[in-house]
């Protein structure tokens, strides 16, 4: 747990660490000629995952290769995430890539953290922060592959930075902070802030389609999107996070809508995720959290998407273009 939790000294109060590996700027990217270069790492578990490749589906980074983590804290050496197989026929865990595409002869010495986007050409890391990868997704276009979709429109910047910022803290890291927190006094700080949070949401959305003012979904959306997904099957009960997301009607509507949103390439939003798989990590992997590893056997995915009920499509096309 000191890798996934690390906690203040003083209050009891999970404390998310940075990031050793963020790129600078979209030049750190070369010329992206599809020789498959760029190989994203990413665990389906994880929600910093889930935005990354909800980005990337969205966008049709057909250029990325996506290649998908297994979460075993016992074989990994390091930060949980294996290979079922070997990675370029030689890595078995997601620390013997950082330490050979690091670039320092002694390896890795920090957070083994996904997701992780390398240049197996340049063999280095291009950087292991979701927000900056979906930044990069969104900004570079590669005629005739990339869709026209933009998450982050250049004249909603501010307004989205702005939401994103706020909302991290306590709702996207909120609930991780009630769920790791190691006294009561600083669970019961997050677990207030997490709930004004969504009782703001919730009202918001009584008056909009989507996070961001207008009809449009943005980058904002996908930040919550992929942790509301995880909500009500392993948040409200593991984590102690004790809302459920549908108890929020409005929430709850602009959720479903968003999991039928149809995405590039086929599918819908929703199929970018495996929350039953969700479910089964956070209870299994998290053992101080669940010292019994009983999983329970729902919320299941179609009853977290509503995949049973049907659902009255909208004549608004949902995303900005270029």
């Amino acid at each position: 747990m000191n890798e996934l939790a690390p906690q203040s000294t003083q209050q009891g109060k999970y404390v998310r660490p940075g990031y050793s590996f963020v790129c600078s700027g979209v030049e750190t990217f070369p010329t992206i000629d599809g020789s498959g270069r760029y190989h994203l790492l990413v665990g389906n578990p994880c929600p910093w995952c889930h935005r990354v490749v909800m980005a990337a589906r969205i966008r049709n980074a057909s250029w990325i290769e996506v290649v998908r983590l297994v979460d075993d804290a016992e074989k990994a050496s390091r930060g949980g995430w294996i290979f079922d197989e070997p990675f370029l026929g030689r890595y078995r865990d997601l620390r013997e890539v950082y330490d050979a595409f690091c670039g320092d002869e002694a390896g890795f010495s920090g957070r083994c953290t996904a997701p992780l986007l390398i240049d197996v050409v340049e063999q280095r890391i291009v950087s292991n922060e979701s927000a900056d990868i979906i930044e990069h997704l969104d900004a570079i276009h590669v005629d005739g592959r990339s869709s026209d979709i933009w998450l982050r429109p250049p004249a909603l910047l501010k307004e989205i930075d702005a939401f994103n910022e706020e909302i991290f803290d306590k709702l996207n890291n909120g609930v991780y902070k009630c769920g790791f927190s190691t006294s009561q006094e600083a669970y019961g700080e997050s677990f207030e802030a997490l709930r004004q949070t969504l009782d703001e949401l919730d009202k918001l959305l009584a008056t909009n389609r989507f996070l961001i003012p207008g009809d449009r979904f943005t980058d904002a959306d996908l930040r919550v999107f992929a942790t509301v997904s995880r909500f009500d099957a392993v948040y409200a009960s593991l984590f102690k996070c004790v809302m459920r997301v549908r108890d929020y009607p409005n929430i709850q509507r602009w959720f479903l809508e968003c999991a039928n949103l149809p995405i590039p390439g086929g599918g819908r939003l929703c199929d970018t995720v495996d929350v039953d798989d969700c479910r089964r990590s956070y209870y299994g992997q998290l053992f101080p959290l669940n010292p019994g590893g009983i999983i329970p056997q729902g919320p299941t995915q179609a009853e977290v998407f509503g995949l049973d009920a049907p659902m009255e499509n909208s004549n608004v096309f949902p995303f900005h273009v270029r």
